[in-house]
């Protein structure tokens, strides 16, 4: 998985302004993504990434937090984050248009 997270690290760079940076000293595939400075997502592992995507973004794209989360399992259905797996490369084109979405604002 971590082939993936690679990928979708690159593809979501390419996107003005946001940047990913890694935590060399955790060895569990943390690390966060920024938009202009600011964290907007952090991926728990390899193939999880949870991304402050908003309430309104959430609901208009009808996503919701997986119950089997090992990392956030009593999260409140109005937190501003969501859990977004990946496991296949189609996954990625899905995560790069909500963060898109996200960065161009309301």
């Amino acid at each position: 998985m971590a082939g993936l997270k690679a990928e979708l690290i690159q593809q979501l760079e390419l996107i003005p302004e946001v940047t990913h940076r890694p935590w060399p000293e955790r060895v569990d595939g943390f690390s966060t993504l920024h938009f202009k400075g600011k964290e907007i997502g952090h991926f728990h592992n390899f193939n999880e990434l949870d991304l402050r995507l908003g309430q309104r973004l959430i609901k208009a794209e009808g996503l919701e937090h997986p119950a089997d989360s090992k990392q956030h399992p009593n999260r409140s259905k109005n937190s501003p984050h969501i859990e977004i797996r990946f496991t296949k490369s189609s996954d990625l084109k899905h995560i790069v248009r909500l963060v898109n979405l996200l960065v161009a604002g309301p």
